[in-house]
């Protein structure tokens, strides 16, 4: 099928039904395109507006047709104020240094990647990535994309953030860490850094991907609030979509 995006014709198509990653039971389409062309990055902007995500060159959408559990979600930087938990967790990582990088895969980072996979993805397909397949997870990307690599004390590598650029806000496309040093809290440290910079950029939101209800895994985004969540014409509070007697 065939869309008018800004005066430019995009062609989108509909992926084979794949079981769901989120929901046991559950199958996933997906509507996507391809970024390709001298303005991918509006594109990009444009679509992520409307609850797209990216992966590699592709910008992707949930179409599945029996199910609406996911939602495009963002925070609202100049809004958000830390919880005491998360303050904390600030508190315990004051000692890790951030370092902005660009979209260069290496193998240091794979180590941890393939760590990580293993610890808190046993047996999913990321889990069976080799270094060409992660290569392409951090450098196909058409569109202005870092990485932050997050080092202790001792100069190890115990996290990293693959982030888009967008224009007005940061996307977390994707973040791993050192599954084994729980107290640190790196999953949620990380996303308090993203907020910040953020802020620093002036730039007014952060988009974390996709909440699903009824997943835990994505259940932490909520932590991030104020949220707002794409509900097919705008985005909305969060908060309202719980007050409606249809949530679930």
């Amino acid at each position: 099928m065939k869309h008018s995006l800004n005066n430019r014709t995009t062609t989108f198509f509909v992926t084979a039904p794949l079981p769901c990653p989120y929901l046991d039971g559950k199958v996933e389409r997906r509507l996507a395109t391809e970024l390709a062309g001298r303005d991918e990055h509006l594109l990009h902007d444009t679509l992520s507006h409307v609850g797209f995500r990216r992966s590699h060159g592709i910008i992707y959408a949930p179409i599945c047709h029996d199910c609406d559990a996911c939602l495009a979600v963002r925070t609202v930087v100049e809004k958000f104020r830390p919880s005491a938990s998360q303050r904390r967790v600030q508190n315990i990582n004051d000692d890790i240094t951030i370092i902005e990088t660009a979209a260069i895969a290496t193998h240091e980072q794979y180590i941890l990647f393939s760590k990580y996979q293993e610890s808190r993805h046993t047996g999913g397909d990321m889990a069976a990535m080799d270094f060409v397949d992660y290569k392409g997870l951090i450098e196909e990307t058409p569109v202005k994309t870092i990485v932050l690599e997050y080092r202790n004390v001792y100069g190890m590598l115990i996290g990293v953030c693959l982030v888009d650029q967008l224009g007005d806000g940061l996307s977390a496309v994707y973040s791993f860490f050192d599954p084994q040093d729980k107290k640190k809290s790196l999953g949620t440290y990380i996303i308090l850094t993203l907020v910040d910079l953020a802020r620093q950029r002036g730039l007014p939101h952060l988009y974390l991907g996709y909440w699903v209800s009824g997943s835990k895994k994505m259940a932490y985004k909520d932590k991030f609030q104020p949220l707002e969540y794409y509900d097919g014409r705008e985005w909305a509070p969060i908060n309202l979509l719980r007050d409606n007697p249809a949530w679930i």
